[in-house]
């Protein structure tokens, strides 16, 4: 791996690994598609899922625009020029991260695709290894002692 404080990675993961997990629920709800829960709770689960995608929405939306007033960049394979602890970023070090994967169980609960909740589950996994651990590697390397304490005081993911 290249210097970390250079830049986290070379490619920017979590958006292929969270279209891969949308496609790969898709394609196995076609050839091995999963029972789903029936009526009347399935429709409280649709509009739990409609719950999941409007904070969802709000949660990036948020936390993209405080990328961008900090004027640090929102690729995850470009280096951070600021150490961003404000908005979404007070209270979960990965809030874009945390909505993709809130997205898919969204579509879960709308469509009742269950295929999408585990792989959601496996896209948050690959997501932390292939890119949120490097990027805290090139976050303290950046930063020092400052990430550190927010590491300390703000979870991951919730």
């Amino acid at each position: 791996m290249s210097d970390p404080q250079a830049r986290p990675n070379r490619l920017p993961w979590p958006p292929f690994i969270y279209l891969a997990a949308i496609a790969a629920s898709l394609f196995a709800h076609i050839f091995f598609p999963l029972p789903w829960i029936g009526a009347p709770l399935s429709d409280i689960l649709f509009a739990v899922g409609w719950l999941a995608v409007a904070a969802t929405i709000a949660l990036e939306y948020t936390a993209m625009r405080t990328l961008v007033r900090a004027r640090t960049t929102i690729m995850p394979n470009r280096p951070s020029e600021h150490l961003v602890t404000s908005g979404p970023f007070s209270f979960t070090r990965n809030p874009i991260y945390l909505g993709n994967t809130l997205l898919m169980i969204g579509i879960a609960l709308i469509s009742g695709i269950a295929w999408f909740l585990p792989l959601a589950l496996i896209a948050a996994f690959a997501t932390q290894k292939l890119a949120i651990e490097r990027e805290e590697r090139h976050l303290h390397a950046r930063f020092g002692k400052r990430y550190n304490d927010y590491a300390r005081r703000v979870r991951r993911w919730i």
